[in-house]
């Protein structure tokens, strides 16, 4: 039973694209590490990248040959500085050198080295192959797929692929919604409670803490540097970032220099009714706008997908209860990232194998469940408020125009913001006898309506708003 750690689904990494430029990134990062465990790596003449299906068709777009190049370089998503990286890719460019892994340079022009293939490898539609060459005729060859997430595997044998990063074991498996809640009832434990037993399993009480709170701190800064960040984003679409204005409309007079004090002054602020959907919505935005041009975000569980859950926990903090800390901050994250885990394992949070239900839907659902638990709600509601988020997101489709993270998918955060909300109210209204449709169902109906559903609109801009609305509209 594939056992998968909230903090695989809550990664911290650069934007624009988890499975376009983490995934990418971390398999370049892979491939370093195979070159080095098979002793060839200092003698690594040249290589060549070849991009596949998805990662090609929309690879420019979500900076997929920028990821590359950078997980060769040996930087890292997690720690290297944002503002380096406009350096670090024009470095490449000019000198036609890669500093690979850090410690040697090798001959490297990116337009002939980063080939983009439009045809789709049988595995999965976001493939990427590399190869080095380190003799006369000598070269190693390695293929890895992004499956979204941030997740990388590689399609080893005919009994599965070889996933590179889960390899772990815990006291209460789950695959189902039904094996959680069974274990829920079993232990007499909340959702957050059993989610915490099972982290406990392979980390310490303070690891879990450190790391559950670097998450939130990164969401927090995120949202903040969206909110006080002006202009144009890149990419060629003209698309103006809204979460400044918004906020500078919403919020007091009250003085902060942080974005923690960011936090307490807006707790202070005197919210009506009608301004609480406007803070959700330039929360989702600032997330989603600093994404967009290549900033430090969650994947929640995916880059395109990040403003949801920051959003949601906001409104939880600033709306719901201003008493809230740490520890209520921690139990959220807890409880969203064991939905997320479940909608991987039964289904995908791929965009390029299921469209964007796969990503807005799967964090609107997580974001639901969380604040359900948050509010009060019993294990049932939680699941309850899960089923109804990812319900009413059943067959949305990805069509990036231009295969840029802009346009809708910005804007579909809010949207999968506020319907998370209003599950989590429904849910807690709900006496779960009465649910009609298991979390379970949902889970297979969103996988089968995935494999249903014609390619192009699948991460691939050839279909939807993409052919509707293109580069030159604009």
């Amino acid at each position: 039973m594939e056992c998968i750690s909230v903090f695989d689904m809550l990664k911290i990494g650069v934007g624009p694209s988890s499975s376009h430029t983490l995934g990418p990134w971390r398999a370049a990062e892979l491939f370093l590490k195979e070159l080095r465990e098979r002793l060839i790596f200092n003698k690594v003449i040249a290589l060549k990248i070849d991009l596949f299906g998805s990662l090609s068709l929309t690879g420019v777009g979500h900076a997929t040959d920028l990821a590359v190049m950078l997980g060769l370089s040996g930087a890292d998503p997690e720690y290297v500085p944002v503002e380096d990286i406009d350096n670090i890719i024009a470095r490449i460019n000019e000198s036609k050198t890669l500093h690979l892994g850090g410690e040697m340079y090798i001959n490297f022009t990116p337009k002939e080295d980063i080939v983009f293939n439009k045809n789709f490898l049988p595995f999965h539609a976001n493939g990427m192959t590399f190869t080095a060459k380190y003799g006369e005729n000598q070269y190693y060859e390695s293929t890895f797929y992004s499956i979204g997430g941030g997740f990388v595997v590689k399609e080893e044998s005919e009994d599965g692929p070889e996933n590179l990063e889960i390899q772990k074991s815990f006291p209460y498996p789950i695959d189902k919604a039904t094996e959680l809640l069974a274990y829920c009832k079993e232990q007499n434990m909340s959702i957050s409670q059993l989610v915490y037993e099972n982290e406990k399993s392979i980390r310490s009480e303070e690891e879990i803490h450190n790391e559950l709170m670097r998450i939130w701190h990164t969401m927090l800064e995120c949202m903040y540097i969206g909110c006080h960040t002006e202009g144009i984003l890149p990419g060629g679409l003209n698309v103006r970032r809204r979460a400044y204005d918004m906020h500078s409309k919403l919020k007091g007079e009250l003085p902060y220099t942080t974005p923690q004090e960011w936090l307490e002054t807006i707790r202070k602020t005197k919210v009506y009714f009608r301004q609480i959907l406007k803070w959700v919505s330039c929360f989702a935005l600032a997330v989603n706008e600093v994404n967009a041009s290549l900033g430090r975000v969650v994947t929640a569980p995916t880059n395109g997908s990040s403003g949801v859950i920051p959003s949601v926990l906001m409104y939880y903090l600033v709306i719901e209860n201003h008493k809230a800390g740490p520890k209520e901050i921690k139990q959220f994250l807890l409880v969203a990232g064991e939905i997320g885990s479940i909608f991987k394992k039964g289904a995908t949070i791929s965009a390029a194998m299921g469209g964007c239900q796969a990503e807005i839907g799967v964090s609107s659902a997580m974001a639901a469940g969380a604040l359900c638990e948050m509010m009060g709600g019993t294990p049932e509601q939680v699941l309850v408020a899960a089923e109804i988020a990812m319900e009413h997101h059943l067959g949305l489709t990805c069509d990036p125009i231009g295969g840029l993270v802009q346009i809708p998918c910005i804007e579909r955060n809010t949207m999968g913001a506020i319907k998370a909300i209003n599950a989590a109210e429904l849910a807690l209204d709900t006496d779960p006898k009465n649910a009609k449709v298991p979390l379970d169902k949902v889970v297979n109906t969103m996988w089968e309506t995935a494999k249903d559903m014609n390619n192009k609109y699948k991460e691939t801009s050839e279909g939807g708003l993409a052919v509707a609305v293109s580069l030159s509209d604009c």
